[in-house]
């Protein structure tokens, strides 16, 4: 018998959706029919591991939220890291996840056993006691794709004698008080963090490789008779999540992923991007670096409203000079100029697809290990769920599942996906799944015709430097299709292109 029936990877919004969807099937009724593992000491993913200045989400609290449990009483529109933290605590408390969760467990890897028809995990505490081993028949990973910070690759990095930051691990007593501070990286991390350190730093320089597409950012403070609004008449929140939806869907989704039938849509945020960036930098030159020279949507975009303005400020300088060494006082470009610097900020994003993709080995059938098949033979998951070979496994962060530009459009999609999978070996009395083979190559293979669309194939992508394409040069992170078509599939995909068995 394996120690539970379902293991999920990772305590973050997409586990606990996972654990909320087994809970209405009737599972977890045992403390230890489900075990949550987590790394960290604390739940909340990306929520509870980040902790910088000016941490926030970049999507309306609306929104980003599941849609059955909303939150009435978010303070901003865009919530602050904090408030999502809270938010992750109250919905394990309100779904009674907590009793599941063991933290400080990392998950190295999992192995299908062929005979006992059950997966393997070797999982490790740090403690003495080294390695150990966890059986159950179903394996779930939610480990979230930003899950593993890339560290910059840059000579001398390691010599630095200052303080080195990672936005990823930051440090809170970390002094930036007058100090000379260099910034490398400007993606959607380094958006919100550089107007904050530009308010304590007495240099700050920024080291930017390739500039990001930024919009206005209607942000606000929600008055306490919104919130009684929302809290007393849900339908008022549910009209707000709508109309917020729609607007993303139309701007950043449909001019995306339609780029070839919408680029109407595509070029209209680009012209607002380069409008935003107009009224608030005066110098051309500047104005020149800060404009990406690809298409909108080739890299996630972000919203900002004190980002350009930070680059006028007198004590702030954009580098767009590559960086060509690192010293032990300071960062060397290609020119031969040196910056002294105090403390160095690697805002240098996340490692997707190396071998970290997917964050922990997992060996299927006939010993086909994961990552090695997607970096072979291509990055495919039928729905962006299951993986012909690999029994009883769901992955929630696969190749094709991201749906919309919400991390909750995706996570609910799935939760409805495996919830009517769940049900269905219950009615046929099974035990085993597993994606057909024809059913998970005809996804794939409509995935790719419907990717010749998007801009990442119709649009000038080549200087994106998009986490979104692959080491081979492929976008396979966005499902390329509308958000409703993503639900509708959720819904009706044939559950006959899974093969059952009662016993393997």
């Amino acid at each position: 018998m394996a120690d539970h029936d379902v293991i999920i990877v990772g305590a973050g919004f997409g586990g606990m959706g996972a654990a909320i969807s087994l809970k209405r099937l009737g599972l977890g009724e045992e403390t230890r029919s489900i075990a949550i593992l987590e790394r960290e000491d604390d739940l909340g993913g990306t929520w509870h591991v980040n902790r910088y200045p000016g941490l926030a989400v970049d999507i309306a609290s609306v929104t980003y939220s599941y849609s059955f449990e909303p939150n009435p009483y978010w303070k901003h529109w865009f919530a602050r890291g904090h408030e999502l933290k809270r938010y992750a605590e109250h919905v394990a408390d309100t779904y009674d996840l907590r009793r599941h969760m063991e933290f400080g467990v990392r998950v190295e890897g999992a192995r299908w056993d062929e005979d006992e028809q059950h997966w393997v995990a070797t999982v490790s505490t740090g403690s003495t006691t080294g390695r150990t081993t966890r059986t159950a028949t179903y394996l779930m990973t939610a480990t979230g794709f930003l899950s593993q910070p890339r560290l910059p690759d840059i000579e001398g990095v390691q010599e630095f004698a200052g303080t080195v930051i990672h936005t990823a691990k930051w440090d809170d007593s970390a002094d930036l008080d007058g100090k000379r501070v260099a910034v490398i990286g400007t993606g959607a991390t380094a958006v919100q963090l550089i107007p904050q350190i530009a308010k304590r730093a007495s240099a700050l320089t920024v080291y930017q490789r390739t500039p990001i597409w930024v919009t206005p950012k209607a942000d606000f403070r929600i008055p306490r008779a919104l919130q009684t609004l929302f809290a007393t008449q849900p339908w008022t929140q549910r009209v707000a999540r709508r109309a917020n939806s729609t607007w993303l869907e139309s701007i950043m989704v449909t001019g995306v992923l339609h780029y070839k039938q919408a680029k109407l849509f595509n070029q209209a945020a680009a012209a607002l991007a380069k409008a935003h960036l107009r009224r608030q930098v005066a110098d051309p030159d500047l104005r020149r670096k800060l404009t990406p020279d690809y298409s909108f949507g080739c890299k996630r975009p972000t919203f900002s409203n004190d980002y350009y303005p930070t680059f006028t400020r007198p004590h702030v300088t954009l580098e767009t000079t590559p960086i060509s060494r690192i010293t032990e006082g300071g960062v060397v470009t290609a020119d031969g100029h040196e910056t002294e610097v105090d403390v160095l900020v690697l805002a240098t994003g996340f490692n997707l697809w190396d071998t970290n993709f997917p964050a922990i080995e997992v060996i299927g059938r006939e010993g086909r290990n994961l990552g090695k098949l997607w970096r072979e033979q291509g990055y495919h998951a039928y729905e962006g769920v299951t993986v012909s070979g690999f029994p009883n496994f769901v992955s929630l962060n696969s190749p094709y599942s991201y749906s919309g530009l919400s991390y909750f459009t995706t996570i609910e999609s799935q939760m409805r996906h495996l919830e009517r999978l769940f049900a269905e070996l219950v009615r046929r009395g099974a035990r085993t799944f597993e994606i057909a083979e024809r059913a998970d190559r005809a996804f794939l293979e409509r995935m790719l015709a419907r990717m010749d669309d998007t801009v990442f194939v119709q649009g000038s992508c080549a200087t994106a430097r998009s986490y979104y394409f692959t080491n081979e040069g492929d976008a396979v992170l966005l499902r390329p299709t509308s958000t409703a078509s993503a639900r509708r599939a959720a819904e009706q995909f044939p559950l006959e292109d899974y093969e059952y068995s009662a016993d393997g």
